[in-house]
């Protein structure tokens, strides 16, 4: 099962990006990851989580809770950004938008940290895949 955020936020109503709005989407979302995952689904949620402290808390909800870090330079998401936000952002025309007008707390210690500049997306696949048979072969 796949939980985008913005799908997410579309069917929940409208919340804002304000840190309190932030975090309860988080956990919003990390509360049906946990519930569909107890019912033996897979579940990757693709959300912008910007708080450790959230992270965190949706880490000891799942039982499989696998933290992967996007590492992009905020000018390399300005240039790949399709809907244009972050540049709408840097004209003060979004506020509180994450990077750019509200703090973004990296992970400490990501289970995979991946380098977009580095890393191809089929690289950055493989090194998820081989992350996730590692941890299901252990269990």
């Amino acid at each position: 099962m796949l939980l985008d955020g913005d799908e997410i936020r579309a069917i929940s109503g409208p919340t804002g990006f304000g840190e309190a709005d932030r975090k309860a989407h988080n956990l919003r979302v990390g509360k049906l990851a946990a519930l569909l995952e107890a019912q033996g689904h897979l579940v990757i949620a693709a959300l912008i989580s910007p708080y450790e402290k959230a992270r965190q808390e949706v880490r000891s909800l799942c039982r499989n809770f696998i933290e992967i870090y996007v590492d992009t330079p905020l000018e390399t998401c300005v240039e790949r950004d399709p809907k244009g936000l972050y540049e709408r952002a840097l004209r003060n025309e979004i506020r509180e938008f994450t990077g750019i007008s509200a703090p973004y707390e990296a992970p400490v210690d990501p289970d995979i940290r991946i380098n977009t500049l580095e890393v191809s997306p089929q690289v950055a696949a493989e090194w998820i895949w081989k992350y996730c048979q590692k941890m299901w072969d252990g269990k």
